[in-house]
Parts: structure tokens; sequence; C-alpha cells
């Protein structure tokens, strides 16, 4: 019998051999699985003990012209499926279709900032930031120019901005109500060579949905959904520090409603060696209403709340790799939880990791 299952692995190994050969392509799979441990000072956290686990599929292969093309498909945090995108690489530049990944446009600009393990919000407070993401939340179709060194241009469209992502021959409705269709204008300026200029990358870029006024709250929308982002990182040595400021336009015209969203973010990382990485960032981000709204009055007339709720995040790391295993910690303040103002919602948190990769 093992004789047997020796002679099927064997017939199905070199079947399979000789499609990949025909094919000329490749599939490799890669993952990683975190345990960590979450404190949060004045807030119950009931078990602290939390794991993630990842799989990426990565297949690629190439064409008679020499264009290269890739696949890849990601599950994250227990989910099977949570994002893929095909891309096809040319002399011409690069076509991806991007399916809710976040990689195209603007959104794989939302905080590029250096950092020893995750972004200043990305800690276990769970901050409610709001994050620019263009076109790069739905299904979109993207062309990035060929690349002089890391300078390029990209040019990502969507035909239902925040439709949702649907299997083959299939279409999606409205995910989002109000959005319609949208595109991201990105530009990254890498600025290589030998000089001191040399670990200077700049980027800017915007972002334009179509809003339908008719599926929104209320008819009063002027404008267009609208983001835009500017920034740049610059490495010298063993050191990269970078800043960068996002803005994000409703189009809300009722008083009350959300007008905007600006962040401002700026990091500093220091790797100390090959395998050991600190950080310190900050990020403030503003939460604006239109016009000025009103909670009650009082003995003298109307009480007039702030039009704009801010929120304030700073986050110590480290990071130390041991092979295949790493131990991340990373200490968190903020205030604004949630773009709410008071002294509850003042946070303080201590997240520790170990990561495994396989």
């Amino acid at each position: 019998m093992n004789k047997l299952t020796k002679v099927g692995c064997s017939a199905l190994c070199g079947s399979l051999a000789a499609i990949a050969s025909a094919n000329a392509g490749a599939l490799d799979v890669t993952g990683s699985s975190t345990i960590t441990w979450s404190s949060s000072k004045g807030t119950v956290t009931g078990n602290p003990i939390g794991m993630n686990s990842g799989l990426t599929f990565s297949g690629s292969g190439e064409l008679d012209s020499g264009a290269t093309y890739s696949l890849t498909l990601t599950g994250t945090d227990k989910a099977g499926y949570s994002g893929g995108s095909v891309v096809m690489d040319t002399f011409m530049g690069q076509f991806r279709l991007g399916h809710a990944d976040g990689g195209s446009g603007i959104d794989a600009f939302d905080d590029k900032m250096p950092t020893a393990w995750e972004e200043t919000w990305g800690t276990s407070l769970g901050t409610g930031v709001d994050l620019i993401s263009g076109v790069g939340a739905s299904t979109n179709v993207q062309y990035k120019t060929p690349s002089w060194g890391n300078t390029y241009l990209a040019v990502a469209w969507a035909p239902q901005n925040g439709g949702g992502t649907a299997n083959d021959k299939g279409t999606v409705g409205q995910a989002n109500g109000y959005k319609q269709g949208g595109y991201d204008v990105m530009l990254n300026l890498g600025l290589g060579g030998d000089g001191i200029l040399g670990g200077l990358n700049v980027f800017v870029g915007g972002s334009e949905t179509e809003r339908d006024d008719n599926q929104a709250s209320s008819n009063d929308t002027e404008g267009n959904h609208e983001e835009v982002v500017v920034g740049a990182t610059f490495a010298y040595g063993p050191v990269t520090v970078g800043a960068q400021t996002t803005g994000e336009f409703t189009g809300n015209q009722l008083q009350g409603e959300v007008e905007y969203y600006h962040n401002t973010t700026w990091g500093v990382t220091f790797n100390v060696n090959d395998d050991l990485s600190l950080s310190y960032a900050e990020l403030r981000s503003k939460k604006g209403f239109v016009g000025k709204h009103h909670s009650g009055v009082n003995n003298t007339g109307t009480v007039w709340l702030n039009d704009r709720v801010d929120m304030d995040v700073e986050s110590m790391q480290l990071a130390y790799s041991m092979g295949g295993a790493s131990i991340k910690i990373a200490q968190t303040d903020m205030s604004g939880n949630n773009y709410t103002s008071g002294s509850t919602q003042d946070k303080e948190a201590t997240t520790v990791a170990l990561s495994l990769a396989f």
C-alpha cells in the first residue's frame, strides 16, 4: 500500500510539474501568525490574549512577449479572503486590478511614515481614525508608468467607488450609498543618487469621487468627495524620518454634518542593527463639521459647540527579530478617542506581540 501511495504521489507531482512548465508559472504560499498581549490603562480589557493568522498566495508567470503577470490573494484575521490583485508588467508600464486590497491609488499612501512595527493608530487602542482611501477600497483598475529609479505616476479608476467586490461574471450594487465613479492620481518621486539627497522620497496625490445626492442623507451636497495627500521620507544611514498630511472633503453642505478630515503625522525610526529597530511617531486628526451646531440653551442664550474635534495619538515602538520570529512592543497614548472629547476618551495602552513567519 505504501508503494502504491508513493507511485501515485510521484505521478501527481510529475503532472503538476508538467502543467507548471507548460504555463511558465509558479504559485507560492507564505504566512504568519502573531500572538499579542494588550493592556489598556483605565479600561476593562477582559481576556488580553489575541492571535492573528494570515496566508498569502502569490502566483507569477510570463508571456511570450516578455511581459510578466502576478496574482496575489490574501486572507487575514481569521478571514477566508480579505483582498487580492492581478498585476501585469509590460514595457509600457504596469496594469493592476485591485480587488479592494488597498494597494492602488492614494490608499497605498494613507500612512507612509517609518515605523518599527505598526502605524501609530494600528496598535490595540482602536482609535477610530478616518484615513484617506480614494478608490483603493473598491475594485479598481490602475495604470502605473515605468519607474525611473523609484519615480512613477499612477492613475487608478473605479466605476463604483465603495461598490464592494464581486466574483467573476458578477456585479455589486451600491454598498456605500452616495458614492459613484472615482479616480486617483498619485506621483511618487524617488530622488536617488550618491549625494546626501539619495534617501529622499516625495509623494503627492489626489482623488475625486462623484456623489449622487439622491442617495445621500440629505439633498444638500454641492461638491464631490475629494481627498489629497502630500508627504516625504528621508533615509540617512540607520535613521529614517518622514512627515505627511492628508485631507478628505466630503462635499456635505448641511450644517452639523461632517465637512472634512485632516490628518498630520510624522515619524522617525532608528535601526540599531540588523535585528533591532526603534521608532516614535505622532498623529493628529481633525474632524470638522459644516458651520456650528448647538446642544441646547442656557440663561445667556444658545450654547454653541466647537465645529471641530481633534484626535491626538503618539506611539513608541520596538521590534527585535530572531530569524523567522520577532518580538514587538508598542506603547501608545491618545486623546480624543473616536473623535470624542473629554477625559474619558484619553487612552493609554501597551501591546506586546510575538510574530512567527512561515
